[in-house]
């Protein structure tokens, strides 16, 4: 079911927070996205909005709001959003409609103005205490892409289409965007090689990715339809799954990722609400003539209608030398996530299909963004074609793949004629040699 747009959306609404009014603002008064920080060193972590380049202590600013938005507003002096997830989506959007309000230019007081923190004076924690973390497989740009190389004549699998498929990683590595992380370690053999060894990967790369968080679960045992699916989302984020391409390919048979993927998850520091995503969606991706249609536990009319969403997804590069030279990160690429082949509510329907329960607090992956042409395409293994190819980067450095001080750089943002844009900020990490 649609989430319906409300006065929160009204793109002429402005803010008296002059920043949030500039265009091309990731946090316009329309955005509001929740995020945990410190406003200084040693500060307890508080829940926060953005609002602009500012950004606003919910907690501190409870006396301005009454009604459910009161009540959300008692949970918010805490280290996550868990507990904000857990009131429900009734109150969510209340919370949602009284920080728009407050925050509105024309206001006859400005009561919420004492209690905004520069972004730039913030420390930005993780936002979600993170319970289970699934990675899908959901572009089939990128599945195309990545098994042509290992499968020439029969690039996808024969469940691909019939199944979201997923694997599940490791919460306990994922890190806030600004994080830097050290190049795992792991077995690696190359084909001419007679046994493995085991060593730094050779083989770094991103993965260009939406995240998911689960604000809503269900039973054991109880399967979420997937026309229903959509509504247990509380928001979305940028997600960089790394992978050691090398460790990944000499581990994964028979049972899939493991080392080379678990080292390491960026999550950007903001949480874009369900609700402030919702004039961007749009119908799901059309399959190709001769494609199957979804299994039953997998199709639903307003699923296929407004499944889809329309978020734009770029990934930069700034190695060492860049930064100090004080060249600007290069955009290696540019993709949506209308292209995904499996809708956000299919892999939640599918994900809980067998009576598994989701919970709140989870965390989802889109698996790589591709799209069908080059400059669409989520991950270096398919942009320098396993590093055969090399990035050629404005000051003459050449990138197979991610090398010790480089810097990844994600940021998205939706835009639509008639409404105000938004965007979902960074989600950015260093590569730092192996301990």
């Amino acid at each position: 079911m649609p989430i319906p747009l409300n006065e929160t959306h009204d793109p002429s609404r402005k803010s008296f927070v002059e920043s949030a009014n500039a265009p091309g603002c990731d946090f316009p008064i329309q955005n509001l996205p929740f995020g945990i920080f410190r406003s200084a060193a040693g500060d307890p972590p508080r829940l926060g909005v953005a609002i602009g380049d500012q950004i606003l202590d919910v907690a501190a600013a409870v006396a301005s709001f009454d009604g459910l938005a009161a009540e959300a507003a008692r949970f918010t002096s805490v280290p996550y959003l868990n507990h904000l997830m857990s009131l429900g989506p009734e109150v969510w959007s209340a919370l949602r409609l009284a920080l728009s309000r407050g925050l509105s230019t024309g206001r006859r007081d400005e009561k919420l103005r004492r209690h905004l923190t520069p972004m730039a004076q913030a420390e930005m924690q993780l936002p979600v205490a993170v319970g289970d973390f699934t990675d899908f497989f959901a572009s089939i740009f990128h599945a195309g892409n990545a098994g042509r190389m290992f499968r020439p004549d029969n690039p996808l699998m024969p469940n691909y289409k019939y199944v979201p498929v997923a694997y599940h990683s490791r919460t306990s590595s994922i890190r806030v965007s600004g994080t830097p992380f050290k190049r795992p370690r792991g077995q690696r053999k190359g084909p001419n090689d007679a046994a493995p060894s085991y060593g730094a990967s050779r083989n770094l790369d991103f993965e260009l990715e939406l995240g998911v968080y689960i604000g809503a679960g269900n039973e054991l045992g109880e399967p979420l339809p997937v026309g229903r699916a959509a509504e247990h989302v509380f928001g979305c984020c940028l997600l960089n799954d790394w992978s050691a391409r090398d460790i990944q390919a000499w581990e994964y048979q028979p049972l899939g990722p493991f080392l080379g993927k678990n080292f390491a998850t960026t999550v950007s520091p903001w949480v874009v609400t369900a609700e402030a995503l919702a004039p961007f969606h749009v119908a799901a991706f059309a399959r190709p003539a001769g494609d199957p249609a979804p299994l039953p536990h997998l199709d639903d009319a307003g699923d296929r209608a407004d499944g889809g969403l329309d978020i734009t997804l770029e990934a930069y590069i700034s190695t060492a030398t860049m930064r100090r030279n004080g060249t600007a990160p290069l955009r290696v690429t540019q993709t949506s996530c209308a292209l995904l082949y499996w809708t956000v509510a299919q892999m939640i329907a599918h994900h809980s299909s067998n009576g598994c329960n989701v919970c709140i607090g989870d965390l989802i992956g889109s698996g790589t963004v591709s799209g069908p042409e080059k400059s669409s395409w989520g991950s270096l293994l398919e942009l320098t074609a396993r590093g055969a190819d090399p990035l050629a980067l404005p000051n003459g450095e050449k990138r197979g793949f991610i090398e010790d001080g480089d810097e990844i750089i994600f940021r998205g943002y939706c835009e639509k004629p008639g409404h105000a844009r938004i965007g979902f900020g960074e989600c950015r990490a260093v590569v730092l040699p192996a301990g």
